[in-house]
């Protein structure tokens, strides 16, 4: 399989030449197509910053990051813009819907700004609206949803462009157990079937445990990271809890 994100040896800096805080310190890893990584560390650890740099949302200090054969360290304008809308899905916290259209609006608005056809919006939306199980939310606006629904909806919107790289911040942060289940299940189904490619940070151990692989950030460095193989989830989610453990301190503070 061919590396999707390659991180080179990043840096990230904050402050002024008097009062630098360095938040990620010569960070490397890939991620290969079809894969799906979660990303942990304690508040404070660089985490955050790292997946903004990845997102675009930040820039990099140092180093490089390519997405397929493309450096979007080196992106700018016209360009960068494209590259978010076209190869990259975003799922927030806070689910980020448009509030004045329904969870079809917001799922077809991604193609719509690609100029896809109607029709092809309409097969697309049905196929992605079924997969996921949204089907009773199709036409109710945000505030008329749960909260495991909105960031289903929100999930379909991420897939729809079929981007290279999903990229998720705490998608389970503001759901309770049952609504984080079946999201989770639903990344396993994107994953699995639709051999989609996501990068998850998370402070969650259980959520964590459904991806295939965890990186563990510490001080702005890559700490150590495990690999799920054939084990069950149950396995891999003691397997975190022993590298949670070892970054020190109370295991619900770590994570």
């Amino acid at each position: 399989m061919k590396d999707i994100l390659t991180v080179k040896e990043i840096e990230k800096y904050y402050g002024t030449k008097s009062s630098l805080t360095k938040a990620i310190d010569d960070i490397s890893f890939s991620v290969k197509e079809g894969e799906f990584i979660a990303i942990m560390g304690a508040s404070g650890s660089g985490k955050t910053t790292l997946l903004n740099c990845i997102s675009t949302i930040d820039k990099v200090t140092s180093g490089h990051i390519y997405v397929g054969e493309t450096d979007i360290t080196k992106l700018k304008g016209n360009d960068l813009n494209k590259f978010r809308r076209e190869e990259l899905g975003f799922i927030f916290q806070d689910f980020n819907l448009l509030d004045t259209l329904t969870a079809y609006e917001n799922i077809a608005l991604a193609l719509s700004i690609q100029n896809v056809n109607a029709s092809e919006i309409e097969r697309r939306v049905k196929k992605i609206v079924s997969d996921l199980d949204i089907n009773s939310v199709i036409n109710k606006y945000p505030y008329q949803m749960s909260g495991g629904q909105k960031q289903r909806v929100a999930s379909a919107r991420a897939i729809i462009t079929n981007p290279k790289l999903i990229l998720a911040d705490e998608p389970t942060g503001a759901l309770d157990s049952k609504s984080s289940k079946k999201l989770l299940e639903s990344f396993n189904y994107l994953n699995k079937e639709k051999n989609a490619t996501i990068l998850m940070v998370t402070h969650d151990a259980f959520t964590a445990s459904y991806a295939s692989r965890v990186i563990f950030i510490k001080d702005g460095k890559v700490f150590s990271e495990i690999n799920k193989g054939s084990g069950t989830r149950k396995e891999f989610f003691d397997k975190i809890i022993d590298v949670v453990t070892l970054l020190g301190g109370d295991v619900n503070d770590a994570l």
